[in-house]
């Protein structure tokens, strides 16, 4: 990963000493910029393969936003035409191959793709890394995985050595929660399909609060409920408070991949990929009354309804 930082920020020197009309720059049919850096060893990329890149997007010298540090992003090529778009470039794109794409505000705005964060006279710098090419979609998702399973691996390992070095004993769950059960609470379990309602307070490993709804400075002073195993809370939480019980009490430790990963919530005192710690306490754990199948609605007049025109026994 600091290979790919490096990299980048070396096109992003070469590209401010060349300036945009320098060496090595072309211009595609709609008038884009760009420049490719290429040892040319493998061959270019194919019309319905996929891209599989790194990039920085940079208004002048600020960064509006990058895939470095966070999981790759992939690019079907396609032939485009005249768009004024970066999928201009991208079927003269190899692996291994660095590119700078410099595109105008005012060009942008004639198509009505300007972003809110542009100015009219701004220029709009994307530098490209292209780590691999692969052929399919089929593909994609499964390198998607490999590197989901790869970040989640390392992120475990990380929450090991913390634990470890801080002599904190913690069960961990298949998924990768750490737990620490300081009062497993009583049955039921917060298992699937059970409503479970908790207190909580967040906080990154370096120990700053990010969220807590026991604290009304978070604005949100409720108990949190959800309903375990239907994507009600992250992923981390719908894993590792199935060893609580109403009562329990004890502490996650959630690797990123199993909590907000790339997603963080705007104005989050934590960043993306960042591991988390949660404090809680289950206040309760609930079977949900299950509806009588012949009877769909909850409305009393509907059931009413429904009733009587059930033909009796006999009739």
């Amino acid at each position: 990963m600091k290979t790919i930082t490096t990299i980048l920020l070396g096109l992003v020197t070469i590209f401010v000493t060349t300036g945009c009309m320098g060496d090595g720059f072309k211009k595609t049919k709609s008038g884009i910029l760009y420049r490719v850096i290429s040892d040319k060893k493998n061959p270019v990329a194919k019309n319905g393969e996929f891209l599989k890149v790194h990039f920085t997007q940079k208004v002048h010298d600020s960064v509006v936003t990058t895939s470095v540090g966070a999981l790759p992003t992939y690019a079907r090529v396609d032939s485009v035409g005249n768009t004024y778009s970066p999928l201009e470039v991208f079927g003269k794109l190899r692996k291994g191959d660095s590119t700078i794409i410099v595109m105008l505000a005012d060009s942008l705005m004639k198509k009505g793709q300007l972003p809110p964060y542009i100015k009219k006279n701004d220029k709009l710098t994307l530098i490209i890394k292209v780590l691999d090419v692969l052929p399919t979609e089929t593909a994609v998702r499964a390198d998607q995985q490999k590197g989901i399973d790869e970040i989640k691996e390392n992120e475990i390992t990380t929450i090991q050595k913390y634990l470890d070095s801080a002599n904190i004993k913690a069960q961990k769950t298949e998924k990768g929660v750490f737990v620490v059960v300081e009062k497993p609470g009583v049955a039921p379990l917060a298992d699937s399909g059970k409503v479970v309602k908790v207190n909580y307070t967040g906080t990154t490993f370096q120990g700053v609060v990010f969220d807590s709804n026991t604290d009304t400075t978070f604005g949100h002073a409720q108990p949190y409920s959800f309903t375990v195993g239907q994507r009600g809370a992250i992923e981390g939480w719908d894993d590792g408070m199935r060893l609580f019980g109403k009562g329990g009490k004890g502490r996650l430790y959630i690797p990123s991949i199993l909590g907000y990963g790339a997603n963080v919530p705007p104005g989050a005192k934590f960043k993306a990929f960042e591991n988390l710690i949660f404090d809680v306490e289950v206040l309760d754990v609930t079977v949900p009354e299950k509806r009588n199948p012949g009877l769909p609605s909850m409305d009393p007049r509907a059931r009413a309804r429904q009733k009587a025109e059930t033909p009796k026994a006999g009739r």
